[in-house]
């Protein structure tokens, strides 16, 4: 199978990338490297089942011969992290919207029989303070003249996109909403908690918690991601479904952080920052983000086996010998 991967040369990307190799088929990878790294793409055991550009989707000329090329489209290329967000919301705008939108384009026109999954993300469930999420529960946004869901409301556009294109051109499409996703090849960079923890703890450094650390979050092994996204796009029945993807074992902040610094022998402190001081702006946190996996378990018979504390030590193990 020909396997083109948007964004492959990012975290999630890179080890679907493995995975999709691993299993014989060959990949190819468009990245701006705006996100991902060549880190990722050299961590690829690929050999000539492996193909890698660097390119902006929005513009690049070879797109329509890629799509040709495809059995099979993950479109994962965004820009993600709060920080990058934050930093540079018209980027997310463009990227996130206009990227899908050629892409969906070209498809139409190229191969409207690819079957294609889209990555969204929980965040699009917005101010709902419900303790867990399902598929068809209410999207919730209010007013802010803060720019900190303008990443939220671009996958929700992308969703509604892949609809559409559905609709008027019968692309199968499979929309995934992604929770809190860790593992190898994941970078503190733009803000992701468990490698900077990890990296803080490891060097005796401050354990900086943004908040109270009472917020909650899910955390999904990402080779237990990959499994799931496959089995979505093979899955005849999810075409047109959205679909939550993550693990539902929660967790607070504050207990990660204790547990990262107890599973280092660290002697870090535990440091709370407000929000400001975090990011420089104001910042409206959600309290809970635990998906309901039932749909996901219905179409697929999956659920995710790698526990948290695994992952951990897993991710520890490996820093520690880079280092």
């Amino acid at each position: 199978m020909n396997v083109l991967i948007t964004g492959g040369a990012g975290f999630i990307g890179s080890n679907l990338a493995s995975y999709h190799i691993e299993r014989g088929d060959s990949v190819f990878i468009v990245d701006d490297l705006s996100c991902g790294s060549l880190e990722n793409i050299a961590a690829i055991q690929g050999g000539d089942q492996l193909q890698f550009t660097q390119a902006d989707i929005t513009d690049w000329a070879e797109l329509s011969k890629a799509v040709a090329w495809s059995d099979r489209i993950y479109h994962l290329a965004a820009i993600v992290g709060v920080k990058k967000v934050l930093s540079n919301p018209r980027a997310v705008m463009s990227t996130n919207i206009t990227g899908t939108e050629r892409l969906f384009q070209i498809i139409s026109t190229v191969k409207p029989s690819v079957r294609v999954l889209l990555a969204s993300t929980s965040e699009v469930y917005g101010f709902n303070s419900k303790s867990s999420f399902q598929e068809t529960d209410d999207i919730i946004f209010r007013y802010s003249k803060s720019l900190r869901w303008c990443y939220a409301v671009t996958k929700l556009a992308d969703e509604h996109l892949a609809g559409a294109f559905l609709q008027s051109d019968g692309i199968h499409t499979v929309i995934v909403r992604l929770f809190n996703t860790i593992g190898p090849r994941q970078t503190g960079k733009y803000g992701w908690v468990v490698p900077t923890f990890i990296g803080q703890a490891l060097r005796d450094e401050p354990i900086t918690i943004y908040g109270n650390g009472l917020q909650t979050r899910s955390f999904c092994d990402v080779r237990d991601t990959v499994k799931a996204l496959d089995l979505l796009a093979s899955c005849d029945a999810a075409i047109g479904e959205i679909v939550n993807v993550g693990n539902d074992s929660e967790i607070s902040i504050l207990d990660l952080a204790n547990l990262i610094k107890k599973l280092t022998s660290s002697n870090s402190k535990l440091e709370f920052l407000s929000y400001v001081d975090a990011y420089g702006v104001e910042f409206e946190d959600i309290f809970h983000r635990k998906p309901l996996l039932s749909k996901l378990e219905s179409l697929t018979g999956f659920r995710p086996t790698r526990q948290l504390q695994k992952t951990l030590d897993y991710l520890i193990a490996t820093r520690r010998r880079s280092q």
